[in-house]
């Protein structure tokens, strides 16, 4: 079953290189796909150019099945004519989900759910007063609509959304998304309070700055800007995430804000 190679290692006190068979080689493929399950999908890459046989074993369906979320298949209309491996990556790049009111797609390093909710999802206060905002289409929103902030004084936007979405026994950070025009009159370098937490918890506070000197946002590769509004956890039994971005503090009006939505992905460490 297994195919023989070879592997480097290195001798100790003559440092040299020397090659010799691999003794994970002998093992059966499907032995080694099994154990590759048990990782991750990078550790599965990684892994692969070990070894002719470990190269083999990363292909095996049996190794991506168990990469795949649960309940993938009902997100996807019609599944793909692809190899599970072809699967889980394809299913690494955004797609629309829910009458494309939500973006989801997985973490391509541990396969873990990722959701960006459409800001028309969101309680926008005065957000359907024409006077306020507007909603319009850009080409590089992932969504048909974003929002358009024109002039408020009241500045609060609330949301909540089902943990069902995310993937179970992860720390996730979330993040709205936004551009600004000409630099955000009247709320750029203010600090907007925020929050997102579980419902039923208490929910911690911190600032942002839509475009500030001392806090700037970051920068996203697809040309968007980011910032983000706290981390959670979540655990077997929570039912919704709620989250706040508000500034009703300051007197002056405030316009030049694009919102796309709120992303929801994996923590990562600092």
């Amino acid at each position: 079953m297994g195919q023989k190679s070879s592997v480097e290692s290195k001798v100790e006190g003559r440092g040299g290189i020397v090659t010799g068979p691999s003794p994970f080689d002998d093992l059966p493929v499907e032995c080694i796909s099994n154990i590759i399950s048990f990782t991750s999908p990078r550790d599965a890459c990684v892994v692969a150019s070990v070894s002719k046989t470990f190269g083999s074993a990363v292909q095996s369906d049996s190794v991506w099945e168990k990469f795949l979320p649960l309940g993938y298949a009902s997100m996807i209309p019609q599944p793909p004519a692809f190899s599970t491996k072809e699967l889980y990556f394809a299913l690494c790049d955004h797609f629309l989900i829910e009458d494309g009111k939500k973006s989801f797609w997985l973490d391509k390093a541990g396969g873990k759910k990722c959701i960006m909710v459409s800001a028309n999802e969101l309680a926008i206060t005065w957000g359907n007063s024409p006077q306020h905002w507007q909603w319009i289409s850009i080409p590089e929103s992932r969504f048909e609509k974003v929002a358009e902030l024109l002039s408020v004084w009241w500045f609060e936007i609330r949301g909540k959304m089902n943990t069902r979405l995310l993937s179970l026994g992860t720390r996730y950070s979330a993040y709205i998304v936004f551009k600004t025009v000409n630099k955000c009159p009247g709320l750029a370098d203010l600090p907007v309070e925020v929050g997102v937490g579980l419902v039923g918890q208490e929910i911690p506070k911190q600032l942002i700055y839509f475009d500030g000197d001392v806090m700037k946002p970051k920068k996203r590769e697809d040309g968007w800007m980011e910032a983000e509004l706290g981390e959670f956890f979540n655990e077997e039994g929570c039912n919704e995430i709620e989250l706040s971005v508000i500034e009703i503090k300051s007197p002056y009006w405030k316009c030049g804000l694009i919102i796309q939505g709120i992303e929801f992905r994996p923590t990562t460490s600092r």
